[in-house]
């Protein structure tokens, strides 16, 4: 008795007796029927089949939402990979080189709804050097997109790829996109920022693979102005 006092039966106990005993309903079965539960739905008490279809309907009801979620994802995907391709039908269409990054600036702002584009080349040919594109840009600006293997997701912290933009001011957060002509590896000629007032349009948390296609076709389009 002394040993029951000092050591009383807990919750955990109870439910690891029933769990491990799989046939005590079936020697106490007039249990489940006086079972009763507090309905999450209502104040009325409820037995225990049919608290468990309630919670089996939830279950079929969360299931149902996220099936729905995967097909909008599905939808939402399908719509996106359409309009990358008919922008990279696009670019692929340009001939005036010259006239290339306004129009890929244009484009993305248009076909991707994204508020401000800005776009910086470096190393380019001659013929080309006059373009906005191929404006003067730091060593330190010229470094750190080298040093991005993928697309940087986040808040406007100063960084001087903003200064690109038409009105750095309303810029909250922005992605910058590496442009590479060879392996990922290889050293960056040029970066590609998307910015936008809402500071979760570009949030640290998102996925990049997007973002890292739309930076391979600019790549690709560029480097014949190298």
């Amino acid at each position: 008795m002394n040993n029951a006092i000092n050591n009383p039966i807990t919750e955990d106990d109870i439910a690891n007796y029933l769990a491990n005993t799989p046939d005590f309903f079936q020697r106490h079965a007039e249990l489940l029927a006086a079972v009763q539960f507090t309905s999450p739905h209502s104040n009325r008490a409820v037995g225990l089949q049919e608290r468990q279809a309630e919670m089996l309907r939830e279950k079929i009801k969360s299931l149902e939402q996220r099936i729905m979620e995967m097909i909008r994802h599905g939808s939402d995907n399908v719509m996106l990979s359409d309009r990358i391709l008919r922008w990279a039908r696009s670019l692929i269409m340009v001939s005036d080189f010259y006239a290339m990054p306004g129009v890929i600036e244009q484009d993305i702002q248009t076909q991707f709804s994204v508020p401000q584009v800005g776009l910086r080349l470096w190393g380019v040919a001659t013929e080309y050097s006059g373009l906005t594109a191929a404006a003067e840009v730091s060593e330190d600006a010229r470094v750190f997109a080298s040093s991005l293997m993928e697309p940087f997701c986040g808040l406007n912290t100063g960084f001087e790829a903003v200064t690109w933009l038409e009105d750095p001011s309303t810029v909250t957060s922005l992605a910058l996109i590496p442009l590479r002509g060879g392996a990922p590896a290889s050293p960056a000629f040029g970066l590609l920022v998307l910015a936008s007032p809402d500071p979760q349009r570009f949030h640290s948390g998102m996925g990049t693979d997007f973002l890292a296609r739309i930076g391979e076709l600019v790549s690709a389009a560029l480097s014949r102005l190298k």
